[in-house]
Parts: C-alpha cells; sequence; structure tokens
C-alpha cells in the first residue's frame, strides 16, 4: 500500500509516519508513504525517519495542483493537516478556517479528481463542545464552542458531503486529548514539564476544573491505523482513553514527578469560552474493530516527562522568546 499522510511532520503524525514504517502494525510493515507538510511552527521535519520508504514533500494541503500532481499512484490518504492549538484560534481563527476547512475540500476533491478513494479524516472531540455528565456517542450533535473546534466540525460535515454525495470511502475519527514525545510545548503536558525543567512557574488556568480524558499518541495511532484497514465507509469512530483527569489533577502529577511543590503554580485567568469537561463512549471502535488503549496513563505520563527530560535539545528551540516567568 502506498499511502499519503498530510501533517506528518507534526507531533500526532510523525508518530504515526515512524509506527507504520518501524514494523508497528502487524502485515504492514512494506508501506510506502509521501508526508506532505507545510511545516508551519508546529511542523518539524526531525520528527521524521530516514528512512527510504517515505518521501517528504514540503506544501500546502489547499494547493490543489501539488494535490494533483502527488496524488496519483496512493491507495489512501490519512489526513492529519491541521491548525490545532485553541489559543491561537482565540487571536485569530483565518488560519484554522482555511487550513481545516478550505484545505480538507481541496484535498477531497482532488482525491476524487485523481481516483484515490479511500480517506481517514482525523478530528477531535472538541467538536461536541461540553459535556457535565456522560459520555458523548458518535450520533450525539456537534456544538463547538471555540474558532477551532468548529473548523474541524465543518471539516467534518465536508467529509461526510464527500461521502454521501461523490461515494468517497471516508471514515471520520474523533479523539480525546493526546500526549507524549514530540509534541509541542504550545500543549499543556509539554509545556507544563518543559517549564518544570526550566525552573519556572506554571500558568493554570482558571480553578483548573476542567476535566479532559487523555490517551497516549501511541493508542491514538493505532486506532487510526484501525480505521484505515477496518472502518467503514461514511462512519465516526470515537476513539477514547479512558482516563479523565482536571486540569489540576494533572499539574499535580506533573509537580509529584518533579518533586516540586504548588508554590511553582500561578492560576491565570481562563481561556475564553473554556469548555469544562469532555468525554468519549468508544464503544463503537472496541466492539466493531477490536480497539484497546494499551499505555496506562500514569507510565504514559512519566514515559513522556522522561523523554522531555532526555531531549532538550528538541524542545528548547520551540520556547525560545517566551516570556521568563519568576
Amino acid at each position: 500500500m502506498r499511502l499519503l499522510v498530510t501533517g506528518a511532520a507534526g507531533f500526532i503524525g510523525s508518530h504515526y509516519v515512524r509506527c507504520l514504517l518501524g514494523g508497528s502494525y502487524a502485515g504492514h510493515a512494506d508501506e510506502h508513504v509521501t508526508v506532505l507538510d507545510k511545516l508551519t511552527y508546529a511542523g518539524n521535519r526531525a520528527n521524521l525517519p530516514q528512512q527510504r520508504r517515505l518521501t517528504f514533500v514540503r506544501g500546502d494541503i489547499c494547493d490543489r495542483d501539488l494535490l494533483l500532481e502527488l496524488l496519483p499512484g496512493h491507495d489512501a490518504v490519512v489526513h492529519f493537516a491541521a491548525e490545532s492549538h485553541v489559543d491561537r484560534s482565540l487571536d485569530s481563527a483565518d488560519a484554522f478556517v482555511r487550513t481545516n476547512v478550505g484545505g480538507t475540500q481541496t484535498l477531497l476533491d482532488a482525491c476524487r479528481a485523481t481516483g484515490v478513494d479511500r480517506v481517514v479524516h482525523v478530528s477531535t472531540d472538541e467538536v461536541y463542545g461540553t459535556i457535565t455528565t456522560g459520555s458523548w456517542t458518535e450520533s450525539s450533535p456537534l456544538l463547538p464552542n471555540s474558532p477551532y473546534a468548529a473548523s474541524k466540525a465543518a471539516s467534518e460535515l465536508v467529509a461526510r458531503a464527500a461521502w454521501r454525495t461523490h461515494g468517497l470511502d471516508v471514515s471520520v475519527t474523533r479523539c480525546t486529548n493526546n500526549y507524549g514525545p514530540c509534541q509541542h510545548p504550545e500543549k499543556l503536558i509539554p509545556h507544563f514539564t518543559t517549564r518544570l525543567l526550566q525552573g519556572r512557574r506554571l500558568p493554570l488556568y482558571g480553578d483548573g476544573r476542567n476535566v479532559r480524558e487523555w490517551l497516549h499518541v501511541d493508542d491514538h495511532c493505532r486506532a487510526v491505523h484501525l480505521v484505515l484497514t477496518k472502518g467503514r465507509a461514511g462512519e465516526t469512530y470515537n476513539i477514547g482513553g479512558g482516563d479523565e483527569h482536571s486540569n489540576h489533577d494533572i499539574t499535580g502529577m506533573l509537580l509529584d514527578l518533579f518533586g516540586a511543590g504548588w508554590d511553582r503554580v500561578r492560576h491565570v485567568t481562563d481561556r475564553k469560552g473554556h469548555d469544562l469537561r469532555y468525554s468519549l463512549d468508544d464503544t463503537k471502535i472496541r466492539t466493531e474493530l477490536g480497539y484497546r488503549p494499551c499505555v496506562p496513563f500514569e507510565q504514559g505520563l512519566a514515559d513522556t516527562v522522561r523523554w522531555y527530560r532526555d531531549h532538550p535539545d528538541w524542545w528548547k528551540p520551540l520556547t525560545e522568546g517566551e516570556e521568563q516567568a519568576a
């Protein structure tokens, strides 16, 4: 199989490519991968292996001519490319709408034009909004509350339209919060980890009550590959981790791993429209495709902290210019 993987110089996409080319998925050890990535601030060519079965192309998924040139000869597309940081979407939503919505539509149109029928569109649980109790199923309404989440919900709708109208073999995944190595330090766990490594204080939004379900990137990528190989056209699959923790709890766990106290924390003004709680019911992917998360959260968190401790050369250039807090 020959795959085009978009956005694969970023955190999740690069992990997927490393696992795929490294033989982590049984029966798929000889795949050829073309990575298409714009190399924005969140993309890093060093995240990808030097591998003869990998071709890297720097480019934009909004570039239709480039896609029409690249896609012929590929069997499927795994579409990770997206602007993904909520805080940045609050400052300006333009790039999110352009890339997440317009880029997805351009990609789907190019797939139809070149006869590449199979597409996995990677989305997020944030499209559901917020939930006080219980968990979302795939049939729950989409009620996004941030510009980022709205752009991802819109991208899902254009993917659904490509399936329903044109018969494109599209599946959609919605995952919970990911964590693991090579995640940009703008995200909560690497942000707090790298600040602790620098002896800096941790800026905790509001009272820290916001709850997220956490999923190790390795488990997420296994699930995406299951959907690629076994998922049904027109279907959406929730990918959960089963580990719900408040931001306050995550902060405490990280402090414990560093032997630090709560004096290292400063409470800052909460994010606008900050969703209180996310929770997925992932019964569907478990029963249909045999998915199970394998990485216990405490182990995964400790391993992630260890990775950042051992790789300052990877993350320090990404934190240069940040305001040095006391």
